[in-house]
């Protein structure tokens, strides 16, 4: 996923905005200096990273044995 889908006012994770990244990100786009981008960009992470404003939810799968060699199905076994 693009930073931007989780820190910038139109992104589709994004829960509110912070003016000053906002700012950065809108500054970051026209920038044409590839050094200077970096370094907006890097400064984004950091303000993101420093104000936890994501976190990653990990869903565990639940693998099933299903076949002719498998004597018990696991399907349905789990509940929920």
């Amino acid at each position: 996923m693009q930073l931007e889908a989780f820190v910038t006012q139109g992104g589709a994770y994004a829960s509110g905005v912070v003016p000053e990244i906002e700012d950065l990100f809108q500054r970051q786009a026209w920038e044409l200096d590839r050094k200077k981008r970096e370094a907006l960009l890097a400064q984004i992470q950091e303000m993101a990273r420093d104000r936890v404003m994501y976190l990653p939810i990990y869903e565990y799968p639940i693998f099933h044995g299903v076949g002719p060699r498998v004597e018990v199905s696991g399907v349905r076994l789990i509940k929920g």
